[in-house]
């Protein structure tokens, strides 16, 4: 674990507003856990990566994400509008990196991969929203690209996908998933543990 950095993956306002079709009802208990694991990754001089989704208001940059099933939806994650911002509970350290991506994946468009290559990273820990969307795709996109993978199942959230299929089983059919060929799955207490 020695060379792992800590991806904060969409920490924002759109998942924390009650009007929001994304919002997510345990944010509060989530983002406490990621600060944990800020505080821990920061205390122990290891790298912290901000990621934010954020797309032009036109949708320009936006490709297939709001159109992907034939018929275009709203742009959301707007650039510039408080959806698109931090939620206001995340703990920011000074030494912390941020960038911006337009995809689920945090590989995909931007500079993670040098980012994490100058770093001397081996292992990516994920956190963040949502665990099925864009925490599950960068589990899968870091796994090819032969990074080990620690993903923070009770660190992540989603909102429920139906009245039957809410977030605790999205979380565990997600985990499931990953850990029979992608990633090493923790809680973050167990995960803070071996952190030094």
């Amino acid at each position: 674990m020695n060379r792992a950095a800590l991806l904060v993956i969409d920490a924002q306002n759109i998942y924390a507003a009650p009007e929001s079709p994304l919002f997510i009802a345990s944010l509060a208990g989530s983002i406490q856990k990621i600060n944990a694991l800020i505080r821990a990754f920061s205390a122990a001089g290891r790298p912290v990566i901000y990621v934010r989704h954020v797309h032009r208001a036109d949708g320009r940059d936006a490709g297939r994400m709001f159109d992907f099933a034939g018929e275009a939806q709203p742009v959301s994650f707007v650039e510039g509008q408080e959806e698109a911002d931090y939620v206001p509970a995340l703990e920011i350290v000074p030494e912390g990196l941020h960038i911006t991506k337009r995809r689920y994946s945090c590989f995909e468009g931007t500079e993670l991969g040098a980012i994490l290559r100058t770093l001397g990273a081996d292992t990516v820990a994920i956190c963040g929203y949502m665990t099925n969307f864009c925490c599950e795709t960068t589990a899968r996109a870091a796994h090819d690209k032969d990074y080990f993978v620690d993903f923070l199942a009770d660190a992540t959230g989603a909102p429920a996908l139906s009245e039957t299929f809410t977030e605790p089983q999205i979380i565990a059919a997600v985990t499931t998933t990953l850990a029979n060929g992608f990633a090493r799955i923790y809680s973050t207490e167990s995960y803070l543990q071996h952190i030094s």
